[in-house]
């Protein structure tokens, strides 16, 4: 799937369903907050969400008064669906833009993924998110990445995904990335159906 494919896709999905209609909504993001916090998260770093689409996590954190914010989605109605229920969107920067195809113009110490990675089944597109990683992260910085485990869904909103564990996420990431921690988590739809997810922590060294 082309970067115009992928957009296109997630600009009918983000405008033809509210929130609650999507596997992966989260009433509350108590898990990604605590991710980052074990990952470090302390008010003053700059943390950016890869794919944050319509997520709450923006929310909380502009609660906590996270001093530098950005969220990244392929789909506008995402993001504006985020911004019009955020009061403080205006202390957030907000890209659309495919993660792959990305440019950051700052580093930032936390970054965030869930469930954007294994949507990039070809190595291009997995070796273009890893150079944009490497760009984006500061060194020592950590990033939070969250896919399907390898015994979870094959699919999601009808698109293929690449399922990992620890191991095989490390090496796709490269020796320029160093893995922390890693958990499971079994994610429960909003119509009740379960997906097993693998959360791990690298830190650029």
């Amino acid at each position: 799937m082309t970067a115009v494919d992928r957009q296109s896709h997630w600009e009918n999905v983000y405008t033809t369903k509210v929130e609650a209609e999507v596997s992966w909504y989260e009433e509350t993001p108590e898990l990604s907050l605590e991710l980052l916090r074990q990952a470090g998260l302390n008010s003053s770093m700059s943390v950016i969400d890869i794919g944050g689409g319509a997520s709450r996590l923006v929310d909380a954190l502009v609660s906590a008064d996270q001093a530098h914010l950005s969220v990244l989605d392929l789909s506008a109605a995402a993001l504006e669906t985020a911004k019009s229920r955020l009061a403080g969107a205006e202390r957030v920067q907000w890209f659309v833009s495919d993660v792959t195809a990305w440019t950051p113009d700052q580093e930032y110490d936390l970054w965030h993924d869930r469930a954007t990675f294994h949507f990039l089944t070809v190595t291009k597109d997995q070796q273009a998110y890893v150079g944009v990683l490497l760009n984006a992260l500061k060194q020592g910085g950590r990033a939070v990445i969250g896919t399907f485990a390898p015994d979870g869904p094959e699919k999601c909103s009808g698109l293929p995904i690449a399922r990992y564990d620890a191991d095989a996420l490390q090496s796709v990431l490269g020796q320029q990335f160093q893995l922390m921690a890693t958990s499971r988590h079994d994610h429960v739809t909003p119509w009740g159906a379960v997906q097993q997810f693998q959360f791990s922590t690298f830190e650029k060294i």
